[in-house]
């Protein structure tokens, strides 16, 4: 029987690889199905087309959000031993995001409402509901752009522990520390959009990839036999 702590392990890189799955059609596939970037019109048409596709995306942002706090909190449980101050520093900065996805969705919501046409707002044409609309949809990618300060810092306290514990490689605590800065330039540049056209978003880009080998060393970690430790240096 798997100890305890790959129990844990077990438990939060499963919860883990289900959140990136999960929150995938919602945060990339179903916006770059649907959204098209700049023009309202578009926009609002294929929404209209694809209506339930596009409230699959917005169940997929809630769960995506619902498992993060649960991936936190088993975290937690598998850190606490190394340090029960930074594991609920992590925790904490989880907890601080899952608000904001969840207005975000609400302005995809608003938007919805908007693009349906409904009779109390007949005092508008069609072209100006679906601005206003495409507005909401903007303010929710905007929303996105900001969570990812919380995306990026909670990452420095788990890279911390990952490099602190005596059963997890260090180079892992480097990577999730190296994919901080990768969140914080995707803030950058949704603050000043005119650093879109440099280099910018393809650094972070490449930086925020340092945060996916963890789960899938907790996942193996995890199901190997007992005696097999995994390098620490």
């Amino acid at each position: 029987m798997p100890s305890k702590r790959r129990r844990q392990a077990r438990r939060a890189g499963l919860l883990y690889g289900f959140m990136i799955l999960i929150g995938l059609p919602g945060l990339i596939l179903v916006p770059g199905k649907l959204i098209v970037d700049g023009n309202a019109a578009l926009t609002a048409d294929a929404i209209r087309a694809a209506e339930s596709l596009f409230r699959l995306g917005l169940a997929s942002e809630l769960a995506y959000d619902v498992v993060y706090l649960y991936v936190g909190l088993a975290l937690y449980g598998l850190f606490e031993e190394v340090d029960r101050s930074l594991a609920a520093q992590m925790v904490l900065l989880v907890v601080c995001s899952i608000p904001i996805v969840f207005c975000g969705v609400v302005s995809e919501l608003g938007a919805l409402i908007l693009m349906s046409g409904p009779a109390f707002l007949s005092a508008f044409t069609k072209a100006q509901l679906d601005s206003i609309a495409y507005l909401f949809l903007q303010m929710h990618d905007k929303g996105i752009g900001v969570v990812e300060v919380f995306w990026g810092l909670w990452l420095a306290p788990f890279g911390l522990l990952v490099m602190r514990s005596r059963f997890l490689p260090k180079a892992l605590g480097v990577l999730l520390l190296i994919a901080v800065p990768g969140n914080l330039l995707r803030v950058v540049t949704t603050l000043f959009p005119s650093l879109h056209a440099t280099a910018l978003p393809a650094l972070a880009n490449l930086l925020v990839l340092g945060e996916l080998p963890i789960f899938v060393w907790l996942l193996i970690w995890s199901f190997l036999p007992e005696r097999s430790e995994p390098v620490t240096a």
